[in-house]
This record gives C-alpha cells, structure tokens and sequence, in this order.
C-alpha cells in the first residue's frame, strides 16, 4: 500500500457535474467531483465523490483519490512499456508508447491522468462511451495491468 502522505502530490480536478434530486419539495441539488492526483513518477490514484457542495465534493473526491494511489512502472520514465487497453463498462481506452518528444495524445481525463504519474510521451484512442468517469476507471485499469520487462521475467522464470 502506497502512503500518500509521504509523496509530493499535484492535484487535477477532471471534472465537476452538477446532479439534482426530485423530492415532494422541490429539486435538491448536488454536485460531483472526479480528481486525479499524482506525484509525476508514477504513483497515481483517482477519486469519485458527491456532497451538496462543490469544495466539499473536491475535498472527499481528494481524499478517495490519495487512498487509491497505485504505482505504474515506467520505460526511461517518459513512456510505457508495451501497448494495452484498459476497459470499463462501454468505455476502451487504447494506449501506445511513443518516441520521445510526441508527447501526450489524449483527450482531457486521460491527459490528466498521464501528466500526473509523469507520462510525457504516449499515444491513446479513447473509444465506445466517452464518460470521462468510466474513462478514467478504464484508463486505471489499463495502467494497473502493465508490468515492467524484469516482473515478466521473473514470472516466466527467465533472467531480464
């Protein structure tokens, strides 16, 4: 498990929704927050939250975001290692290492999500629902499947 507070981390608000509640009263309004958080080499961790206040609901989407913090290893820290697609519900998102200096090709979540772990060069198609929740989720479980080229190594019993 990832301690966040011994890490430096920059925070991004993806995305802010406003929801509403039909009672016998009236509409109760409520908002959401998605924030991502990062160190910028390699620890990220993203979070969901409501309250019926903005601040409030960044605050605990922060929260969530630092007790999910995961670690994704990266090649010469700019860029992953092999091509994968992570997948949520209908949302697919497909990510490619680049060359250095292409940078990061990616729509506004995934583009926050890379920054914060310290991707700098990276190819990505987000395809099927473009729900920048179910973007993220899927961004994450993408990046939580990748291993570096010594994990593999040793699972196949092989040297690196």
């Amino acid at each position: 498990m990832i301690n966040a507070e011994e890490l430096d981390l920059t925070e991004k608000l993806v995305t802010i929704n406003r929801i509403s509640t039909a009672t016998a009263g009236g509409r109760r309004m409520g908002f959401t927050a998605l924030m991502v958080v990062g160190d910028g080499s390699g620890h990220v961790g993203f979070g969901y939250a409501k309250a019926k206040e903005v601040p409030e609901a960044i605050r605990k989407a922060n929260e969530v975001a630092r007790k999910t913090m995961i670690f994704v290893d990266r090649k010469d820290e700019a860029t992953i290692h092999y091509a994968t697609t992570g997948i949520q519900d209908a949302s697919r998102v497909l990510m490619k290492p680049a060359s250095e200096g292409t940078g990061v090709i990616a729509c506004a979540a995934v583009r926050a999500i890379m920054d914060a772990v310290g991707i700098r060069d990276i190819l990505t198609k987000s395809q099927g629902s473009r729900t920048d929740l179910n973007v993220v989720r899927a961004t994450f479980n993408g990046l939580k499947e990748l291993e570096s080229p010594e994990q593999v190594a040793a699972r196949r019993g092989k040297a690196a």
